[in-house]
């Protein structure tokens, strides 16, 4: 049989039809971004900085990416996390209000359609704040801490002048110490041992003298900046043990005498048991207690003070005549 030409045709373009048919390529199902975690650089007591780079967007774009931190060890974007942008790639990122001196756990992390992927967690820890001290005018060496919204000296104030250069001068004798009334300093049984560990003890009359005794922009603490020290510590009932420096003397462990109670010093004030000479001269009780003037009187022939005791926890207020011999802590104005 012999076949047209139209037919021979019409069959050619039949084959070549059904030879070019397509199939349709299969739909990829988008996975998380992957990608890594930058080395955690310019690190300070409360900021940092890292980044990420996005090395796959896992076959959707990249929404959302940045890093998150924590104090645990499996940061999340439901903590805390800084936003940096979309899209793949290199990225940095600013960390900040940081605590100091704190251990840190970070990892990158971006998020597209499918969810959110992370990079490998990283540990860095904030510089720790510097040891703030600062000097008298006789130059010696005071510690600061920092209870609440105050500095506080952590050592008792044993310095020999007025920040005018002027001497507070230092009286022995019983007879003339009950006669003062003006400034003057001693220390505990006159014995210049007692003045390293305790400093002096001071009247009231040298507290508030007008030359001032505390380092310069510090003042002698006030009764109300006692009164909020004693707050923010959990109350006057519980105050003083976590103010009292640790240890006893029976054990060779402190300066206090046993029992100490409660006695923890979590807050660093380090109170220590000074002791206190009364109106008269006479020396009482070092090792004992803690008698701490504050700068305000009582409008009488008082003033108020503050008593850390080896036999309970608490910090308690009293009143006393201005001519007592007391301890002085000194606030940062």
């Amino acid at each position: 049989m012999i076949l047209s030409p139209v037919f021979i045709l019409a069959w050619a373009l039949m084959i070549s039809a059904g030879c070019s048919k397509k199939e349709d390529a299969p739909e990829v199902t988008p996975s998380r971004p992957v990608l890594t975690t930058s080395s955690v650089t310019q690190i300070t007591q409360t900021s940092a900085v890292s980044g990420g780079n996005i090395t796959y967007d896992g076959g959707a774009n990249v929404t959302a990416r940045g890093v998150c931190w924590s104090i645990s060890d499996t940061p999340t974007v439901a903590g805390t996390h800084t936003l940096n942008g979309t899209g793949t790639g290199v990225f940095l990122s600013s960390l900040a209000g940081l605590q100091p001196g704190t251990e840190y756990f970070i990892r990158a992390y971006a998020t597209n359609g499918a969810g959110t992927g992370y990079g490998p967690t990283l540990t860095f820890k904030t510089l720790a704040l510097p040891v703030d001290t600062v000097t008298d005018i006789d130059g010696n060496l005071y510690h600061v801490v920092v209870i609440g919204d105050r500095k506080w000296l952590k050592e008792n104030l044993r310095v020999t002048r007025y920040r005018t250069g002027d001497p507070i001068p230092e009286v022995q004798s019983d007879p003339q110490w009950k006669i003062l009334t003006n400034g003057a300093r001693s220390v505990y049984d006159n014995t210049a041992a007692n003045m390293n560990l305790y400093g002096f003890l001071y009247n009231f009359f040298a507290v508030t003298d007008s030359r001032g005794i505390c380092p310069a922009s510090w003042h002698v603490a006030t009764d109300e900046d006692w009164k909020a020290l004693g707050t923010y510590l959990g109350g006057m009932a519980i105050a003083g043990g976590k103010m009292k420096s640790t240890g006893t003397i029976e054990q060779g462990t402190g300066l206090w005498y046993a029992p100490n109670t409660e006695a923890d010093n979590s807050s660093g004030f380090t109170g220590l048991p000074g002791g206190y000479r009364i109106n008269y001269g006479t020396f009482y009780s070092i090792g004992n207690v803690g008698m701490f003037w504050t700068s305000t009187d009582t409008a009488s022939v008082n003033a108020w003070n503050y008593i850390l005791d080896a036999n309970n926890g608490s910090l308690k207020r009293n009143f006393n005549l201005l001519q007592n011999g007391f301890s002085v802590r000194c606030c940062k104005n």
